[in-house]
């Protein structure tokens, strides 16, 4: 009798964050301000921002590229050329005596048009 043996952790990750899909399409209809949660502002964004014209934001887990192209299109009125995605391990943290862990969360890369720009502050 075979055992099946359980996934490594690297296809875990990625098994608990795949959204359940009909024919292609997105089985989940978000709302754009339920897509984009926060821009994250550090210094690396920054940089990007300021040289390569692209900002990046802190996304939901289940949303696509396309529904984050239409968000920020929706939300910020500008055009969005490419958008890249990163799902994040979520780090190990003490909290008193035992080791807890942060959630896992997707980030977003959204690169747009040289003539548009968005202003955070």
């Amino acid at each position: 009798m075979a055992t099946t043996r359980p996934h490594p952790k690297k296809y875990r990750r990625k098994l608990a964050l795949r959204q359940p899909c009909v024919h292609g399409e997105s089985g989940i209809e978000l709302r754009p301000y339920q897509v984009v949660l926060r821009p994250l502002v550090t210094e690396k964004g920054t940089h990007q921002s300021t040289r390569y014209n692209a900002y990046t934001f802190q996304v939901n887990p289940l949303a696509t590229k396309t529904q984050i192209k239409a968000a920020i299109e929706e939300l910020f009125s500008v055009r969005v050329e490419a958008v890249r995605t990163q799902v994040r391990e979520g780090k190990k943290r003490r909290f008193r005596q035992s080791i807890g862990q942060l959630p896992t969360w997707k980030k977003a890369i959204v690169t747009l048009n040289a003539e548009d720009k968005i202003e955070f502050f």
